[in-house]
């Protein structure tokens, strides 16, 4: 059953499956919108890969196992994938017509609201051009728990590696930003 507001238990997908994901949905949509605010500079970007990363988790939430994680954990494993494809779309710079035609254009509000976390997460993204010199391992641990919130087991569930491998990782990528920011 659901019983704590981070949305990280969830009962079993069935008659009440359309309540939990809600839960999870309020619980986790403000962390997986900052996650791609620290990204990307376009408001309706962010709203795009934000809502696309809640249609595949609806899609998926029959076969999400809270025994292999949290659902902050899974979510952030589906953003990352939502964000990997999206910056392979635009680097290859096809399907532009298609991500285009699936848009609905924001309201002013949407926008100003948009900008305004975008502004909020400009330290972040700057943080995160740094970590673009780390090791990708390095720099996924350490975004996922220093930047997102994630708990490091739930770094580890995301990524696909052990909490000690995360650990490591995590601690690397940490000396190695500190010694970049003493060289500034």
């Amino acid at each position: 059953m659901i019983g704590r507001s981070s949305g990280d238990e969830v009962a079993r997908p069935g008659s009440r499956a359309l309540d939990a994901f809600e839960q999870i949905y309020r619980a986790n949509v403000e962390a997986v919108m900052a996650y791609f605010a620290r990204r990307c500079a376009e408001p309706q970007t962010v709203a795009d890969l934000t809502s696309e990363t809640f249609v595949r988790a609806a899609g998926g939430f029959g076969g999400f196992d809270l025994r292999r994680g949290s659902a902050r954990a899974w979510l952030f494993g589906i953003a990352a994938h939502v964000y990997a494809r999206h910056c392979e779309l635009t680097a290859h710079g096809r399907d532009a017509v298609t991500r285009l035609a699936g848009r609905r254009a924001l309201d002013t509000d949407e926008i100003d609201e948009l900008a305004g976390r975008i502004d909020a997460e400009r330290a972040g993204r700057e943080l995160v051009e740094r970590c673009s010199q780390l090791p990708e391992l390095e720099r996924a641990a350490f975004e996922l728990v220093d930047l997102a919130g994630l708990t490091p087991k739930e770094a580890a569930t995301a990524l696909g590696v052990s909490r000690v491998v995360l650990r490591k990782r995590l601690s690397r990528a940490r000396t190695r930003l500190r010694k970049g920011a003493s060289q500034r």
